[in-house]
């Protein structure tokens, strides 16, 4: 757990870091190492400050609900309504998604540190938001035709992230808002069972709309529901999207206002759809650069202006490769050396990627706490 108590101690103790001057982002990736040590995981863990001080993230923008970027269709006049009107549960944090992932976020903290300092605030806040007429104004707002693409498919993949979360945690009042938040989880399942059939190709974008990540939240939640429908339909289009996929183009990432690794978003999906031996050998014909005696191809990226909102995407970046590294290096045998390059990759990725998560700009702090969460909690193992 070195790692993790250097990430909380560099969080609670160095500066916000403003917009980089020029030059400085090259210097910095050139002084990093070069053979980091892995990233060490074990029972996921954070320390108390760090928990609290991302929960304070969210707590600032849940019920904040300007600025705010919706994904709003207009129909006519009446349709011009603020977000609270249309998502009384998910109106704050710039936009519906990061509202949504802000509200997981604060769930997963308090099942996994009950006694963190915010605890009864978050229950307090929650709860204002996960009532049975707010969920059900938010499942009737996806009735609407002209809604019915409306956050597709990323907001759908943490919205199922949110309601495994939820069925997993035996808790009064998590069991309460999981019967709350069950008609938009009912929703949005159906419309992305009727929606995988329809998508002829994969997404393979670093942003929002990326398929690899919404199939691998997709076939997480049904593993965790007993959604046998979900998850035969999810291993399947995964089979046929990306089974055959060879030599993926690593070295063109990241685009320059990237989120996620088309990459690795990829692999870490079929880690949970092959099984370890043919996960192998299918990592082998999609990245033949990875090997043991070779660096990772991907060094951090570097944001140099933290107050626009589509450049700051890259520290986001940071920490979904983190995330996506280990457990790809996870799925692969103890004895596979290609593991410890992962590894390696992974905690020079998350080091990067969790000294930026506070910076004093809205513009990254309304979302990406809620990916430090994601990899420090190793949510994507279900654990």
């Amino acid at each position: 757990m070195m790692l993790i108590a250097l990430l909380a101690f560099v969080l609670g103790h160095a500066p916000h870091p403003g917009p980089l001057p020029p030059g400085e982002g090259a210097e910095l990736a050139q002084r990093a190492p070069k053979n980091p040590p892995p990233l060490e995981r074990g029972v996921p863990d954070l320390d108390q400050g760090t928990a609290e001080r991302f929960a304070k993230l969210a707590l600032a923008c849940i019920d904040r609900e300007f600025p705010n970027k919706p994904e709003h269709v207009l129909d006519s006049a009446a349709d011009a309504k603020p977000p609270r009107e249309f998502h009384p549960a998910f109106f704050g944090c710039y936009d519906w998604h990061s509202s949504v992932h802000g509200h997981w976020m604060l769930v997963r903290l308090l099942k996994k540190m009950p006694e963190i300092a915010s605890a009864r605030e978050i229950r307090a806040r929650l709860g204002a938001h996960f009532t049975q007429q707010a969920m059900a104004t938010e499942a009737k707002y996806l009735d609407v035709k002209s809604n019915r693409s409306f956050e597709r498919t990323y907001g759908w993949a943490w919205t199922l992230r949110l309601a495994a979360e939820l069925k997993t945690w035996n808790d009064p009042d998590g069991k309460a808002w999981s019967e709350s938040l069950a008609p938009l989880t009912n929703s949005l399942l159906a419309r992305l069972k009727d929606f995988l059939p329809k998508l002829a190709s994969p997404i393979r974008t670093g942003v929002h709309p990326n398929t690899a990540f919404a199939l691998g939240e997709a076939l997480d939640y049904a593993r965790t529901a007993g959604d046998g429908e979900m998850e035969k339909l999810a291993i399947k289009r995964s089979r046929e999207y990306y089974e055959k996929d060879r030599a993926c183009p690593i070295a063109y990432e990241p685009s320059g206002e990237d989120f996620f690794s088309p990459c690795l978003e990829e692999a870490d999906l079929m880690r949970r759809v092959l099984s370890r031996d043919e996960f192998g050998k299918w990592l082998s014909g999609f990245l033949p650069g990875l090997a043991a005696d070779k660096p990772f191809p991907l060094s951090p990226a570097v944001v140099t202006d933290p107050t626009d909102p589509r450049l700051v995407h890259l520290d986001g970046v940071n920490l979904t490769r983190a995330w996506t590294l280990n457990s790809i290096g996870r799925a692969l045998p103890a004895s596979d050396p290609r593991r410890r390059v992962l590894e390696g990759s992974a905690g020079e990725h998350a080091r990067a990627g969790m000294a930026r998560v506070s910076s004093g700009n809205y513009e990254g702090e309304h979302w990406l706490a809620s990916f430090a969460v994601y990899l420090l909690t190793d949510a994507g193992s279900n654990r």
